[in-house]
């Protein structure tokens, strides 16, 4: 049995596992309000609020209904429109009427979610991260202005937010409903009585579901699952023996939120906003984008640069393999069926320097055409003492360049050695053109991604070498 609390009633179901909280919360609940979009995590339609206890502390993340496995809801406050809705509009449901924010009005209750989602944040006041959080929200009618103006006029109003009492603020100034007051303690009697629902026999591991879902969603709902999303023992960010240990469970958000991570990669926020949106990296577990082995997944390519280690396990035993030669073909992968991701680790060299590009037809939002990761360390004398680059949307996998990185060691960054670096790079990868670009638009784009890796060290030769042909 399932058991959590939905907006004010706890809820207890023996519905499948696998099936979307989406589909429960309208099918089974008649709770309307959330609709059904893309069922890809793309439109923002069904967005939702979650709430969970995260160091002590209930935290609220907006996710998407359509790809949340009604297995990860056990033990949290699953909030619906429905779920805030008062006898007089919220503030954040006013702006948005005041503001002439919705049209045909589909796609407005994910935006009413995502921004009450940024309203219950206890740091989020100014307009840059109100706007942040509506990035998982698309609308094909206002042209976004209303909504940007909706934006604006809320986090005007942030600025009387105290941070330590915030529910008791927005409780009083009508942001949520007077119930909200009494959810941790709730949650505290719901998880100490709850059933462990993980079944270490299912036939299915399940983290985020944000890949999973997608691809198989008859799939994930009829089988045995194993849910482990919220299992501590695979959760968390740390540092051990000279090494950064990511859980398998561990969200991109969680990730990205890392002082740990923070700390070491001072253009973290510029990467990570290039990757999905804030709902699904709320969602979507590091060992999850791992396993699924897509040729762009995003975050994949960002730890094949770092040269990640992954340990497997099968509960009996455990081995380590490099990311590197975990690919083996499309979506193949050197694991058993009983194995699974436990962990992710990687060494990070003084004075490393580290990139991520991406491009897409969106900005935001979208899956990559093209995207490449590098770290790179260089000598005292300008020679590249040690290099890791990857790229997606260029393979069948995610791929390590191997015959490009072992050309860069030792070498100087001039105009020659990029533009041989390129020539090699460009017989050991093979892109096929599709929806998102032609062959030879691939290797274009990621020629300027290479290129971009370096742009930091000497201008003058990217300029060189951009004034000349692509090809």
């Amino acid at each position: 049995m399932i058991s959590f609390i939905l907006n004010n009633q706890t809820v207890v179901t023996n519905q499948p596992s696998g099936s979307t909280v989406l589909d429960f919360v309208r099918y089974h609940k008649r709770l309307s309000g959330t609709k059904i979009g893309c069922r890809e995590g793309d439109c923002g339609a069904c967005t939702i609020l979650v709430g969970d206890r995260e160091d002590g502390k209930l935290i609220y993340r907006s996710m998407t209904s359509c790809l949340m496995p009604l297995g990860n809801a056990q033990g949290k406050h699953i909030v619906t429109v429905e779920g805030i809705n008062m006898a007089d509009l919220s503030p954040v449901q006013q702006a948005m009427v005041d503001t002439n924010g919705t049209q045909c009005g589909f796609c407005t209750i994910g935006f009413v979610m995502s921004l009450t989602g940024f309203v219950m944040n206890e740091t989020a006041k100014n307009y840059q991260q109100a706007i942040a959080s509506i990035d998982g929200n698309i609308c094909r009618c206002t042209g976004y202005k209303s909504i940007e103006r909706a934006a604006e006029m809320l986090s005007e109003k942030m600025n009387e937010k105290p941070g330590e009492t915030t529910m008791d603020w927005l409780i009083s100034n009508n942001f949520i409903p007077a119930y909200f007051n009494d959810i941790a303690n709730r949650l505290q009697q719901l998880k100490t009585t709850a059933e462990n629902i993980n079944d270490e026999n299912g036939t299915l591991i399940i983290g985020g579901g944000t890949d999973l879902i997608v691809q198989k969603h008859s799939l994930v709902k009829r089988s045995a699952t194993n849910h482990v999303f919220d299992t501590a023992s695979l959760k968390g960010v740390r540092f051990e023996n000279e090494k950064y240990i990511i859980g398998a469970s561990t969200t991109v958000t969680d990730f990205a939120e890392s002082i740990l991570i923070q700390n070491n990669f001072p253009d973290l926020a510029k990467h990570i906003k290039l990757v999905s949106s804030t709902p699904i990296r709320n969602m979507a577990t590091i060992a999850g984008n791992i396993v699924n082995a897509s040729p762009i997944g995003d975050m994949t390519v960002f730890f094949l640069a770092l040269n990640a280690e992954i340990t497997l396990s099968n509960h009996a035993t455990k081995r380590s393999v490099l990311l590197k030669d975990f690919y083996k073909g499309y979506k193949q992968l050197d694991k058993t069926k009983d194995e699974f991701i436990e962990s992710i680790s990687f060494s990070l060299p003084s004075a490393a320097v580290f990139n991520f590009e991406k491009v897409c037809k969106r900005t935001h939002l979208d899956i990559a055409s093209v995207n490449s990761a590098c770290m790179f360390q260089l000598n005292n004398d300008g020679t590249i003492e040690d290099v890791h680059l990857a790229a997606g949307g260029v393979a069948p996998f995610p791929k390590y360049l191997f015959n490009t990185v072992a050309f860069l060691k030792n070498k100087k960054i001039s105009a020659a050695t990029l533009k041989e670096g390129i020539k090699i790079m460009n017989e050991e990868i093979a892109p096929i053109s599709d929806a998102r670009g032609t062959a030879d638009y691939k290797r274009l784009l990621l020629r300027q991604l290479f290129l971009a890796h370096f742009a930091g060290i000497n201008k003058n030769v990217l300029k060189e070498i951009l004034l000349q042909p692509a090809f």
